[in-house]
């Protein structure tokens, strides 16, 4: 599932559910329904969760780089800081999301 990234920042993949760092335009309803199925979603997942993971492992080097006065651009800093941000607000934002619809799927009758 690819999803426009706008709400949160525009910042990702995972098919456009995670970050890393690139602006995605809105995919099309062939992209949307044209996968193959649930492994290709379980792994554009991992990948999406791996993706964040890596973005605020950057940040954690990148604050000590900045705490110990060797980054030469605290800019690159606070870029990655926000990027990392936004990817867990995207994140947390999906889950919620996806826990909603499950219960929402559960108070259905049969």
């Amino acid at each position: 599932m690819t999803a426009p990234i706008g709400a949160i920042g525009a910042v990702g993949s995972i098919g456009g559910i995670l970050p890393t760092g690139a602006l995605q335009a809105t995919p099309s309803i062939s992209e949307i329904n044209g996968g193959g199925g649930g492994a290709d979603f379980a792994a554009k997942l991992a990948d999406g969760l791996q993706s964040l993971s890596d973005m605020q492992a950057k940040v954690d080097d990148l604050s000590v780089k900045a705490a110990t006065g060797s980054l030469k651009d605290v800019h690159d800093y606070t870029i990655a800081a926000t990027e990392a941000s936004l990817a867990t607000q995207l994140t947390v934002a999906v889950r919620n999301k996806a826990v909603e619809a499950f219960n929402e799927i559960m108070r259905m009758q049969a």
